[in-house]
């Protein structure tokens, strides 16, 4: 049985650089060997491209990029190409592509930049297509996609960085009247809780401003919900299906970054809730997949409020994490799939979608 070529790009220009070489490397160790060719290609924090031809192990913590194996390359937007261009000192050589898993967080990954270069290369790629990328991505679009959709969600705002700039005090009084305090700030384009920070009141909703404005040029506010964040695992093309739900208790106040990354926040799978209210929410989590275009994988995540227990969508994710400790790959081993078996899933979804 002929191998498919499988190209699994990490790093990346992002704030996320080195989330995605820990989910790359997981991802590496566990993709079926037998099945599958696979080609790596790191892309460094300032956007270079390297074939990397060293051992997996090295990728996690950067040193993949003294490998004196490492050659340039790149993906072509020609067609004819077919794959990855690679610079040796004799000249450029292709080698060829079957498929390309971006393992690649945040901007410049699940924006809908490298769809968009994969697509007008003919390569079949894993996830979302450039659109449903970009429009998961921007937290603003999608809540307008959800909200028309009739999907619940936490109340919201948003600001361009420029109004803040021209008028903070509009600003303030825009977000005290639409939400009140506490209230969340998100920059609209920044994955893995970057940028992210509550604020209590005006002086604290200034300083969140300010780093949300650090990040991107359009600020999303929410109301802050006390209650549950569960997270569901979602896989599939025009059928997808839904794991079960998954269950978080951050180790700090809300589940930022560090919470994500850094530190042990607590994990429960399944989460601690009625099995009515886990099947709403798998419902919901197919539902809203499948209203922004999904295709491939999604983690959506929910919160359910303590008060009233109603389950309010928070955000998308369409390149979730694939680390260790990342709740997609465990969502769905919950659910009988190992983590081996979900690749080979993920890849063959990418080359289905490519076959239509």
């Amino acid at each position: 049985m002929n191998k498919r070529a499988v190209a699994v790009l990490f790093g990346g220009n992002s704030s996320e650089h080195e989330i995605s070489r820990l989910s790359a490397a997981s991802v590496l160790s566990h993709i079926p060997r037998d099945r599958y060719e696979v080609v790596m290609v790191g892309i460094t924090k300032d956007g270079r491209w390297f074939y990397y031809p060293g051992p997996v192990d090295a990728i996690e913590n950067g040193d993949w990029e003294k490998n004196p194996g490492n050659r340039p390359a790149y993906l072509s937007p020609d067609m004819a190409a077919g794959g990855l261009v690679i610079r040796e000192e004799t000249g450029e050589c292709i080698l060829p592509i079957d498929v390309v898993f971006p393992v690649l967080h945040g901007k410049n990954g699940e924006d809908g930049t490298i769809q968009g270069l994969l697509s007008l290369a003919g390569i079949p790629f894993v996830g979302c297509s450039c659109a449903a990328a970009a429009l998961t991505m921007d937290k603003i679009y999608t809540n307008m996609a959800l909200e028309s959709a009739g999907i619940p969600q936490a109340k919201w705002t948003w600001c361009r960085t420029f109004d803040y700039k021209k008028d903070p005090e509009a600003v303030f009084e825009k977000v005290e009247k639409a939400l009140g305090y506490p209230v969340f700030v998100k920059p609209a384009n920044a994955g893995s809780s970057v940028g992210v920070g509550k604020a209590v009141d005006r002086a604290a909703l200034a300083r969140c401003i300010e780093a949300a404005a650090a990040c991107d040029e359009r600020i999303l506010f929410e109301e802050a919900i006390v209650g549950k964040e569960v997270e569901c695992a979602v896989l599939g093309n025009e059928e997808p299906v839904a794991a079960t739900v998954g269950e978080i208790v951050p180790c700090n106040e809300f589940y930022d970054y560090e919470a994500k990354y850094q530190s042990e926040s607590e994990l429960h799978i399944p989460a601690r809730l009625a099995k009515e209210t886990i099947e709403e929410i798998r419902r919901l989590a197919v539902e809203a997949f499948l209203a922004l275009g999904c295709e491939g994988m999604a983690r959506v995540d929910f919160f359910v409020r303590e008060a009233d227990g109603a389950i309010l969508l928070n955000e998308p994710n369409t390149i979730p994490g694939f680390t260790s400790i990342s709740m997609y790959p465990k969502l769905f081993e919950a659910a009988g799939l190992p983590y081996p078996e979900l690749l080979s899933r993920l890849i063959e979804l990418g080359l289905e979608r490519a076959c239509r």
